[in-house]
């Protein structure tokens, strides 16, 4: 029977139906302990059908560091109940070591992650309610572990959803960009080591909550440790990687990106390089499941997956696997902005990918600008003060914040800017834009950063894409090779792929400089590059119309299952704020957030509150004063039972040395339960 739809829940300016019956009547199962063979269980979440021992139905995973009790539990509740009522029983499994299950979490995409995953997998199947195929589904971290488990080659996973993820942990991750060390490679450790001080839910593991806790206190770690002594792509990131060997993968694969999110390139290398079926959606969104995601506009994603988990699940013919490979939001033109509620623009697709139909179009880094033809030859020299990046937002935008891309306009003064001349006509793109340059750098370790930005006619620019490529990294992420000071180089930076419409009078703008701060950590010392004007090159993957884009069948409306019910007694808060000591010249650009404090109500009063504070200090002549500075905080409450942490990351370095100071401070009500800290030098590697 069809659903049956009730109010719409607003989030921000946009807003989703929320379905209040569905074709079947479910119920809750919480806690569920799924035991594993070394003695460890782990606690589930599962939703499903009221007959479903008597029917059985395919299973959906999603496994998660997230703490399904609080973390996830907002985002969850929209989700998974809806798949429920389609037929499908949805199990949200905390993983070993979080939340509610026992173990120790000791760094992301380990192999023991997977071998826990196919248990659980066994184990679903085994359940009565279950009729034997499985599908996973994951954001971020469950997108991530989604592939790798399917390289792992589960005979019951005949599909996945994989959203916001990568294929590659070292090239395409938070760790490295382009061999820059990416700043969220910090700010991720920081919110890790908070995460992994958070305590059990005594409700619902017993007395033993407080030994399980302490022994993740104890055990956890600083995976900050492990991410600074790997520097380069070696086996470290090659694990979890599975664009080692595509072929591994043999269920069915949905993967879906953002524009503004930091993960949307993977999405266009599965679609290439993937041999088992795949296709790929990419829209405005940032780093969120697309039904509640900003900027929009949302689309109905959970009908979608409802359409993928029918036909490789149950077997019925959607017509899913009838329609293009390829269906992405292509972008207007727009001032920029920080934040955006929705980007205008219109869905296109293209029948496979990569496709046949995308032109190669280069323009010319000229003197004068871009130009169709090589103009006068000669260098151009560029030494960027390290606060070029101040407008270029998060590595990783969630899109509900201003956290994207400001104008470009402050930037230009520390670049090499190429504007082309006013476009006679619109030109769309839509795939990965390349920039080559003929180039040499002063110093023997250098990087170089390019954005690809769009001047509309008050002058304002607005970014449409970037890249990052550590100039020692030229040839080989895995042995990369020092500079020789004022040798010519000829070096291929791919920007992030976007899909993006050039209006008619705007103009084209390439911008060059060496440093990209605060989102990649600067060389060790300021750098100089010079520019070969002329042999230098913008490659454009110019995207021709196609009619069939104005018949494609349409998106639902984003819609949802009902919201969780909480009482939000503290609302949260964020802050953003760049500014610069006019005396000692330092800018800090700081980061505030309060997650607020809620209370969830259908579990008997479980109280949470967060916060994070984050300092990015630098000097713009002098890379040595580079310091970032993190403090997380935690608290857990029901009634008198009371948790709380502080955790504090302080990262530093010299022209040869990385170093790490942190500390973890635990306490049970007004007494300290754990306390420990680290200080650690790392030497730089070509960084």
């Amino acid at each position: 029977m069809p659903a049956k739809l009730g109010e719409e829940h607003a989030e921000g300016e946009v807003s989703m139906r929320i379905v209040e019956a569905f074709p079947h009547t479910t119920k809750v199962m919480d806690p569920v302990f799924i035991p594993l063979s070394d003695g460890i269980t782990l606690a589930a979440r599962i939703w499903l059908p009221e007959d479903a021992d008597e029917t059985p139905v395919p299973a959906i995973l999603e496994y998660l560091p997230y703490r399904r009790q609080d973390g996830t539990a907002e985002r969850d509740a929209l989700t998974h109940p809806y798949f429920a009522g389609h037929g499908y029983a949805c199990v949200r499994v905390d993983m070993r070591g979080s939340g509610d299950s026992e173990g120790i979490l000791l760094g992301e995409y380990l192999k023991q992650e997977q071998d826990d995953a196919l248990e659980i997998i066994d184990w679903i199947v085994a359940q009565p309610w279950c009729a034997g195929s499985v599908g996973m589904i994951g954001i971020s971290w469950g997108g991530f572990n989604g592939l790798q488990v399917a390289a792992r080659k589960p005979p019951a996973l005949k599909a996945i959803v994989s959203i916001c993820s990568t294929d590659d942990r070292y090239a395409d991750d938070i760790h490295y960009m382009g061999g820059c060390l990416v700043n969220d490679n910090a700010a991720w450790n920081a919110y890790m080591f908070s995460i992994n001080t958070t305590p059990p839910d005594p409700d619902m593991v017993g007395n033993k909550w407080h030994d399980i806790w302490t022994k993740r206190l104890k055990g956890s770690g600083l995976w900050l440790e492990d991410w600074m002594s790997h520097q380069t792509r070696d086996d470290f990131y090659k694990h979890g990687s599975v664009c080692e060997n595509f072929a591994d993968i043999e269920a069915a694969v949905y993967a879906v990106g953002g524009w503004a999110d930091g993960y949307s390139n993977a999405v266009f290398r599965l679609l290439a390089e993937l041999k088992s079926p795949c296709k790929g959606l990419v829209g405005p969104w940032g780093h969120k499941y697309p039904h509640f995601a900003h900027p929009g506009p949302r689309m109905g994603f959970l009908q979608e997956c409802i359409r993928w988990w029918d036909h490789w699940l149950k077997g019925n013919d959607t017509g899913i696997m009838d329609e293009p490979q390829l269906r992405c939001w292509m972008q207007d033109p727009v001032p920029p902005r920080t934040y955006y509620a929705e980007r205008p623009g219109r869905w296109v697709a293209e029948e496979s990918w990569p496709s046949p139909r995308i032109e190669a179009t280069t323009l010319h880094l000229n003197r004068g600008g871009l130009g169709a033809a090589p103009g006068e030859a000669g260098d151009l020299a560029i030494n960027s003060p390290l606060t070029v990046g101040l407008m270029a937002g998060q590595w990783c935008p969630h899109g509900s914040d201003p956290d994207q891309a400001g104008d470009q306009r402050y930037e230009a003064g520390g670049s090499l800017v190429f504007d082309g001349e006013p476009l006679a006509e619109a030109m769309e793109i839509l795939g990965a834009p390349v920039v080559e340059l003929d180039l040499a750098c002063d110093k023997p370790q250098g990087m170089v950063a390019v954005c690809l930005s769009e001047v509309l006619p008050d002058g304002a620019a607005t970014r449409i894409s970037y890249g990052l490529l550590n100039l020692s990294h030229r040839d080989s992420h895995e042995t990369p090779s020092a500079l020789e000071p004022g040798t010519r180089y000829r070096i291929r930076l791919q920007l992030n792929d976007a899909g993006h419409r050039f209006e008619r009078g705007n103009r084209i703008r390439i911008a060059v400089s060496s440093n990209y701060w605060p989102i990649a950590w600067p060389s060790p010392e300021m750098t100089t590059l010079s520019i070969a004007a002329a042999s230098s090159l913008l490659i454009l993957p110019l995207r021709p119309e196609r009619a069939e884009d104005a018949s494609l069948r349409p998106f639902e409306e984003a819609e949802s299952a009902r919201p969780l019910a909480q009482t939000i007694q503290r609302a949260p808060d964020y802050q953003w704020t760049v500014t610069q000591d006019m005396i000692g010249g330092c800018f800090t650009v700081h980061q505030w957030f309060d997650e607020g404090r809620t209370t969830y109500d259908e579990q008997d009063g479980w109280t949470v509150e967060s916060t994070h504070d984050e300092y990015f200090t630098i000097h713009p002549d002098d890379p040595v004063t580079a310091k970032l500075d993190i403090t997380w905080t935690e608290r857990f409450e029901r009634g008198a039972w009371q948790v709380s942490s502080k955790t504090h990351t302080v990262v530093t370095s010299t022209a040869s040395h990385f170093r790490v100071a942190a500390k973890m401070q635990a306490w049970q009500g007004d007494e300290i339960v754990h306390e420990q800290s680290w200080d650690r030098e790392f030497e730089r590697n070509h960084v």
